[in-house]
């Protein structure tokens, strides 16, 4: 029996983005998330109950800033004291999964998204994408940008700006475009001493 267009999506191969049934929760997302900009700031019951309908998952205390965009919003899957401040673009074609404590500062974009090199797929409005996973602890820097298929360790700081084209293990500070290692730290976000940027 052949795929529908949403079980390619989640395969991470080619699908149709302009497939009705996707279309139709992509603005049942749009929906909620707009909502949420709608409610007063300090009617936090109210944020936090369209946050869990929006999201795939979620851990205590989420909090999502105004301006908040996504594709499906099931898709994302966070822990603990989640933050994501204002302007944040999490596009889940694929699974986003963030950890416990994660701060995501403003603008902040991650990408499980993505079109083929292929022009003839492209410009047919073929998708494709791939997970993201980012750990416990992480602290994501106003403008960084995760691209599709990253993965990042627990306790990883991203700098301000950085483009996140590949996976990082555990305990770094990583930043610039392509973002690198810049410092290893201890368990408690310590600067090793002697930690060489590389």
């Amino acid at each position: 029996m052949a795929k529908t267009e949403f079980e390619k999506m989640m395969a991470s191969e080619l699908y149709d983005v302009n497939d009705p049934q996707l279309v139709a929760e992509r603005e049942h997302a749009r929906d909620l998330y707009e909502r949420m900009d709608t409610i007063p700031f300090r009617d936090k019951a109210a944020h936090e109950k369209l946050i869990r309908e929006l999201f795939g998952s979620t851990g205590q205390h989420p909090e999502v800033r105004s301006r908040f965009v996504c594709d499906y919003g099931y898709n994302i899957h966070v822990g603990d004291n989640f933050f994501a401040n204002f302007d944040c673009i999490l596009l889940d074609t694929c699974e986003i999964t963030i950890g416990d404590n994660a701060l995501l500062a403003p603008r902040v974009q991650i990408y499980a998204a993505g079109h083929p090199f292929n022009l003839k797929d492209r410009t047919s409005w073929l998708g494709n994408g791939a997970p993201v996973k980012i750990g416990n602890n992480c602290w994501l820097g106003g403008d960084a940008v995760i691209l599709p298929g990253v993965t990042l360790g627990n306790n990883v700081m991203v700098g301000g700006g950085s483009v996140v084209t590949k996976s990082f293990g555990d305990n770094l500070v990583i930043a610039g475009n392509p973002a690198r290692i810049i410092k290893r730290l201890d368990a408690d976000g310590e600067p090793l001493r002697d930690s060489a940027a590389e």
